[in-house]
């Protein structure tokens, strides 16, 4: 019959003494979360029975993070994405025990995104939301800082200079980058049309702010028309959008700085050849997908999300363990540009 292992084995197996197997499996003292990887990887191996309860003991030992998300649009496939890759962030996430709640908003209001941040704020360590730019929740922030619970925003920059950091694209470069392709992709100058969802959504207007840049840089020769403002909506774009081309022969370009494009993508099914007018987007989702295959979409601008959110744990995890920096930052990612024939 074949011997039981020892702790002298697992400490033989680890390249460490037993003292230090010990102070592991039964607690003892606190060690370094390198060394207590090691010693449970090396009972793993050779079939320690006590193997499990290292391992147990080496999750309990890392710091907790519990971190509360407040989203909006809950039914948008973007917005399911963004969850299920945040749930898989923080499963996958290294060095600390975390776990997350996450809420939708059920309008783009400030005081329901308001009422879910401070409703998860003596229930969480850090919270990270996709609030909309508003006194309200500038103030919210300051409260929820001031019970010691750092706040991040996501994709829209609320809260300047009281959340904690920004994560996000750069949105003065992205509405650029959607200019330029809009420029390159028409035949010939003409007018352009900018939708946003709402003046409250900062992301939003930096990228119309960019796009209008670029064209005054580059492309004078096109006419950038007044911004129209579609709640984010599919119906609001959609009624605007055979407005626009019923209006303007020679729109050449639209660019959705926000929601609302399945709109946009079917009135120009319904009107227009492919390629006709250049359509530029934000995110990858089914729609906007189909309407690349078939050129009714002609660039594709998309949040990465897996980096976004591995990032989101990792910068929650620092801030809560080493406190909150003096100034609040910004971190951008580097967009995913997708064209037809890169789906």
């Amino acid at each position: 019959m074949a011997r039981r292992p020892t702790i002298h084995d697992v400490a033989r197996e680890a390249g460490l003494s037993p003292a230090t197997v010990d102070r592991v499996l039964n607690a003892r003292e606190k060690v370094r979360e390198d060394t207590a990887n090691r010693v449970y990887e090396a009972a793993r191996r050779i079939g320690y029975h006590a193997a499990p309860l290292i391992g147990q003991r080496v999750q309990d030992a890392r710091p907790r993070l519990r971190l509360g998300v407040v989203l909006h649009k809950e039914r948008q496939s973007f917005y399911q994405q963004f969850r299920s890759e945040i749930e898989k962030a923080v499963s996958a996430a290294v060095g600390v025990r975390a776990s997350v709640q996450i809420a939708f908003s059920t309008s783009q209001t400030p005081a329901d995104f308001v009422a879910l941040m401070e409703g998860m704020a003596g229930k969480v360590d850090a919270i990270a939301a996709t609030a909309v730019a508003h006194p309200e929740v500038t103030e919210a922030v300051r409260r929820i800082n001031a019970a010691g619970v750092p706040c991040f925003a996501l994709l829209n920059d609320f809260a300047q200079g009281v959340r904690q950091q920004y994560i996000g694209m750069n949105n003065m470069k992205v509405g650029r980058i959607a200019a330029q392709m809009i420029s390159l992709a028409s035949h010939q100058p003409g007018k352009i049309a900018v939708f946003i969802g709402g003046t409250r959504w900062h992301g939003h207007e930096l990228r119309e702010t960019g796009f209008r840049s670029y064209i005054r840089e580059y492309a004078p020769a096109f006419h950038v028309l007044d911004t129209l403002v579609n709640l984010e909506t599919r119906q609001l774009t959609y009624e605007a959008t055979l407005d626009l081309l019923g209006r303007h022969a020679d729109l050449r370009g639209i660019y959705c700085a926000g929601g609302g494009m399945e709109g946009a993508i079917a009135a120009l099914r319904e009107t227009r050849a492919p390629g006709e007018v250049a359509l530029i987007v934000n995110e990858l989702t089914p729609e906007s997908r189909t309407a690349l295959i078939s050129r009714h979409v002609t660039l594709v601008i998309a949040t990465p999300l897996p980096r976004l959110c591995a990032d989101l744990v990792t910068l929650a995890a620092e801030a809560v363990q080493n406190g909150p920096p003096s100034t609040g930052g910004q971190h951008f990612l580097t967009p995913d540009l997708h064209l037809p024939e890169s789906v």
